[in-house]
């Protein structure tokens, strides 16, 4: 192939395409390779048009200056090296890389054979070796530079202790919703548009926490079976907002002008990251990036050929060499300078945190996730498991973690009985037997009753068993133990008493997430009664299923969602920033107060009697600073007679019930109460008019 343009040596740091004044750096870090190509492309037809090799390898980083390039260059990589997989290497230079730190690409990428290093038909599999050229395929990366007129834009830096997040995707919040243009529903410019915001801004969240936007790819198997990787959790590029989100031809220009939005309106930005694993898949994925460029370096190997997967997804990406933790860090840092967002949550951050091959909380990774100026300011969630082991509670102080035992709590204590008071209690009072240490605060549990993973609030309450059969696995994907009831009847049901017994379920559900110690998650949908007909991992479903039903949403539970976090907004007592102290001082300077349904405080007997299945508990004082606030439970079958502490002096008003979600707000002057079946009660001494009661 003509050479059209020569190579200067350049510069070895910042790693990626970096635009200057006279052209285009190229740096491409790899320990084990021979040599590297920089294969250039025409622009509008992506036929490839130059092959240059890297003329310079400082420190393992292979680099190279094309003068007079601009940014809109189209380019890949092709690196030489031992194709030997029983040593960790799968070098194939007829396979067209795309650059790890690449902010943009060009094209579409489509499945062929071609994309494999092996001879997917040989005997051998992948000691097989395959000299077919897959550029025709493969997504190319294109120069862009990162300037972008920020306008003033300022991130709300809203305090842990006022947060409330709110996760969705970016596609399927707003895919459904006619309230949008057609043309922007289902995209970075359909969750920044009014309509949007203003459902969040009633709603009272303070932040968005999106499903993966990294640029990904869909596996081979789904699309063969017609299906998509919907939720994104496959990702090629960790430098890029996915293309497929975008309703132009700038996804980096459309994600910033949604962050803007976004931040304009109070709201922040937190991105569900997956930097432990890639789209490579195991030693029979393709050949696209990691593996071709140094196999050996970017990945956890288990015996040279095979790859440690903890990540269920084929590899784990091996964060304890330093150029890859380079990689995540260099990621993490370029989306906060340059994109604006305020946190990320770590799917499978313990696989982020394996040295030595167990979970090791003082990790090279999160040892320098905490140190990172670019970072400070930023939330930090860690998920706490992989598929080896799960580690919540004990990820160090500056990160918050997804508490699954807040979950299954919830789930135990109204729905299955599995759970009692005693371990009910300490999940509403921020799970502090996990996360106290450290010098850790209440805020270091995300709560939640559900995720994107697993059924859906309403389903939850509809719903014995999962429903999956849509995914074609035969319905066997997708976790089993769900913790969740059906009220009588499988699926939907036209009986009066089941729909409203669900509906009671699900207030009370969002009751407890909005009223517990920590900060509370909520589902996109759950406030609006969705459902995915009993699938629990819609994983691959990019369709109405997973999408939100603008006009079959509940507005009733919606105005109660949203009485709930007003509710919590108004009270410093349901959001505290510091540890209850649980000292023994007088009964009315205590700043939580367990109760009884006789009204006396909870004994030993009660909390560890399996049957009880109702408790209340006090907060606050009657003061100028923290009026006092009153939870009533009652996870029982039958409604029982609940005893009333001593009234503050305004008296006690019913704030919300579960049981009757439209009541008027009274103020209580009988000493008892009947506290309904599978419901929870609010009492507060706040002036009535300062909740809203829809």
């Amino acid at each position: 192939m003509t050479v059209l343009q020569a190579l200067s040596a350049g510069r070895a740091y910042p790693l990626g395409a970096t635009v200057d004044e006279a052209g285009v750096n190229f740096a491409l870090f790899s320990a084990h390779a021979e040599r590297v190509e920089l294969c250039l492309f025409d622009a509008v037809s992506l036929e490839e048009t130059a092959r240059l090799a890297l003329p310079a390898c400082t420190d393992q980083v292979w680099h190279g200056y094309l003068a007079g390039a601009r940014p809109g260059l189209v380019y890949g990589y092709r690196v030489h090296g031992p194709y030997e997989p029983a040593r960790g290497l799968r070098f194939n230079p007829h396979k067209l890389l795309v650059d790890p730190y690449a902010r943009a690409y060009a094209g579409v990428f489509r499945w062929g054979d071609a994309h494999y290093a092996y001879d997917t038909t040989h005997a051998e599999a992948d000691l097989s070796f395959d000299s077919r050229d897959n550029a025709d395929l493969m997504l190319k990366c294109r120069v862009v530079e990162a300037a972008y007129d920020w306008a003033g834009d300022r991130a709300p830096r809203t305090a842990w202790a006022e947060s409330v997040i709110y996760e969705t995707h970016v596609k399927g919040f707003s895919a459904c919703n006619p309230a949008l243009p057609a043309a922007l529903r289902g995209t970075y410019a359909g969750l920044a548009h009014a309509a949007s915001i203003e459902h969040l801004q009633r709603l009272g969240v303070t932040a968005v926490e999106l499903l993966p936007l990294h640029e990904c790819i869909d596996e081979h198997r789904l699309v063969r079976a017609g299906l998509v990787n919907y939720w994104g959790y496959n990702t090629l590029g960790y430098f890029a907002p996915a293309a497929r989100y975008a309703a132009g031809d700038d996804p980096l220009r459309e994600f910033r002008d949604m962050v803007r939005a976004l931040h304009a309106a109070g709201i922040e930005v937190i991105l569900d990251v997956v930097y432990n694993h890639s789209a490579e898949s195991d030693e029979l994925g393709p050949t696209l990036a990691f593996r071709g460029i140094d196999n050996a370096s970017y990945y956890r190997l288990r015996d040279g050929r095979r790859y440690d997967d903890v990540s269920g997804c084929g590899n784990t990406l091996n964060v304890a060499h330093p150029r890859v933790l380079q990689l995540v860090m260099d990621s993490l840092r370029w989306w906060v300078s340059e994109m604006h967002v305020d946190g990320f949550r770590f799917d499978l951050a313990t696989a982020l945190a394996r040295e030595g091959g167990g979970f090791d909380a003082g990790a090279a990774f999160l040892d320098t996730l905490r140190q990172d100026p670019q970072l400070a300011g930023v939330k930090l969630i860690a998920e706490p498991w992989d598929i080896a082991t799960c580690e919540t509670g004990r990820f160090p102080c500056g990160l918050a973690e997804w508490n699954d035992r807040f979950r299954d709590a919830a789930r135990g204590f109204w729905l299955t009985g599995a759970v009692g008071c005693g371990e009910f209690a300490a999940r509403l009072t921020a799970s502090s037997d996990l996360f106290r240490h450290g010098g850790r605060a209440p805020q270091a549990t995300i709560n939640f009753v559900t995720a994107h993973d697993g059924f859906t609030l309403a389903d939850l309450l509809a719903y014995a068993h999962k429903h999956n059969e849509a995914n074609g696995q035969c319905n066997a994907d997708g976790n089993d133990n769900n913790r969740s009831i059906n009220c009588g009847v499988e699926g939907p049901s036209a009986d009066a008493e089941v729909v409203a017994l669900r509906a009671r379920y699900q207030r009370s559900l969002l009751a407890t997430l909005c009223l517990a110690q920590g900060v509370p998650m909520l589902v996109a949908g759950d406030e609006l009664g969705r459902t995915q007909r009993g699938n629990n991992n819609a994983y691959c479903q990019d369709n109405e299923l997973s999408w939100l039903d603008w006009s079959a949403a509940d507005a009733d539970l919606a105005v109660f969602t949203t009485r709930l976090l007003a509710l919590r907004k108004i009270h410093p007592a349901l959001r505290r920033s510091r540890w209850f102290d649980g000292s023994p001082t007088a009964l009315d300077e205590r700043d939580i107060l367990w109760l009884s349904r006789d009204g006396g405080e909870m004994t030993r007997a009660q909390w560890e009697d399996g049957s009880n299945r109702c408790f209340g508990f006090r907060l606050g004082r009657d003061d100028a600073q923290e009026h006092a606030v009153l939870v009533l439970m009652n996870a029982g079958a039958d409604d029982t007679r609940f005893v009333l502490p001593p009234a503050p002096a305004d008296g006690w008003r019913l704030a919300i019930d579960s049981a009757a979600p439209a009541h008027a707000a009274v103020v209580v002057t009988n000493p008892a109460v009947s506290l309904p079946a599978h419901a929870l009660q609010v009492y507060t001494a706040a002036p009535a008019q300062q909740i809203n009661h829809g």
